[in-house]
């Protein structure tokens, strides 16, 4: 009884570490193209950034202010205070 316990031991051990081994094969894997994947996103974002033109921050079109809005101007700001700044 003793011999049949330890011949089904490694039987399945032997079972266990032959399932294991692809297993990790499959990790180690997916792992790796991972990896490369990283690498090409990491050097395509760097590619992107050195050979994109640099673009020159711009001011906002002046356009005529009516006086009629700077009329409403402080009214509309003291609400916004009122409204938002006392909580």
């Amino acid at each position: 009884m003793n011999w049949t316990k330890i011949i089904l031991i490694a039987i399945g051990i032997f079972i266990a570490v032959m399932f294991g081994f692809p297993l990790i094969g499959v990790i180690y894997g997916a792992l790796w193209y991972l990896f490369w994947i990283g690498v090409i996103a990491i050097a395509g974002t760097v590619g992107y950034k050195l050979l994109k033109k640099p673009e020159t921050p711009q001011i906002e079109n002046r356009e005529p202010v009516a006086i009629s809005e700077l009329k409403n101007a402080d009214k509309t700001l003291e609400e916004y205070k009122r409204k938002y700044l006392s909580k």
